[in-house]
């Protein structure tokens, strides 16, 4: 079911779409691919949304920075400097977060309006980032469909395709809370990750692969989210062909449970430290599945490249159960 959900000034309509199935209802914008709500029930049967959104469309337009909800790319997360070399040549990139490049440049996915049409039990997204947006090369096709499960799982899939060589990793940025309002910090986090990547005061990788057992990294064993998160984890699975379970999030008070399942190698914990306006920080949880981060600019992490004649896959799978 589609419904117009604002106009946008220059007249270009923004829809919303409503999916529905199993007990889980879930709205998603036309504008950014944004993940409006996710409502879903607690141990009692009562339902609540559990994501951080606005009612309408001024307040993504007005609050653009904490990326509530979106699909970000051409490059989800950092690029230092807001640059990277690709077969000899060096692209310099819109640069939006002090020297470096985030979540796409200034005006990256989130902040354009897809093409959106209905598939089964879904809606899939689509649009074509032409040659030299943001600075990335090549025009790139890009698709992301959305769809809801036999059993109420959310399952973004996303795929691309380009005309020239480029960099391209794209996530959902969606901000968690499973009790529907508050603070998130006392949800119980569960990683599958044993090392993560280690970064400068910019929040740019080093470039080691620390392990985290010691260490405040370690969420092997599922313990309270807390604060001060804004780093990338390495799954121990690595890049698969089919999304495996990486993530668990667990609310006690409510019973509700979010898993994340991935083909991605990374995960980007962001605990929302510094979530503003009508948010309060720690309001909810981000765990952004992607590749790592700046990894245009570093060879010995997963690649980020595609090239004309391939195709860029991608899945992420959020199931929602109660205990």
């Amino acid at each position: 079911m589609s419904e117009l959900f604002g106009t946008l000034s220059d007249g270009t309509p923004v829809h919303r779409w409503t999916l529905q199935r199993a007990g889980v209802r879930v709205r998603v914008l036309s504008y950014g691919g944004i993940v409006q709500c996710v409502e879903v029930p607690d141990r009692d049967g009562r339902a609540a949304d559990v994501v951080l959104g606005f009612a309408g469309l001024d307040g993504y337009l007005e609050h653009p920075g904490p990326y509530l909800g979106a699909l970000v790319g051409r490059y989800a997360n950092r690029i230092a400097g807001g640059r990277f070399p690709l077969d000899g040549r060096t692209y310099a990139l819109a640069r939006n977060n002090g020297p470096n490049s985030l979540h796409g440049g200034e005006r990256g996915f989130d902040k354009r309006v897809w093409q959106a049409e209905p598939v089964e039990h879904g809606v899939r997204l689509t649009r074509v980032s032409p040659h030299g947006e943001e600075g990335f090369p090549g025009r790139l096709e890009v698709a992301a469909t959305y769809t809801l499960d036999a059993s109420g799982a959310l399952r973004i899939a996303y795929e691309a395709v380009t005309d020239a060589p480029t960099v391209v990793t794209l996530t959902h940025h969606g901000y968690w809370n499973l009790s529907g309002s508050g603070h998130a910090g006392g949800h119980e986090l569960r990683l599958a990750a044993s090392r993560y990547t280690p970064v400068d005061a910019d929040l740019i990788p080093t470039g080691a692969l620390a392990d985290v057992t010691g260490s405040r990294f370690d969420f092997r064993t599922a313990r309270k989210a807390g604060s001060g998160y804004d780093h990338n984890f390495v799954l121990d699975k690595g890049v698969t062909g089919a999304a495996e379970e990486v993530a668990e999030l667990h609310d006690p008070a409510s019973g509700r449970v979010l898993t994340v399942a991935t083909t991605e190698p990374g995960l980007q914990l962001y605990t929302a430290d510094h979530l503003s306006g009508p948010f309060a920080p720690g309001d909810g949880i981000a765990l952004e599945t992607q590749h790592f981060p700046d990894s245009p600019n570093r060879p010995e992490f997963p690649s980020t490249v595609l090239r004309p004649g391939e195709v860029y896959r991608s899945e992420t799978v959020y199931g929602f159960s109660v205990r």
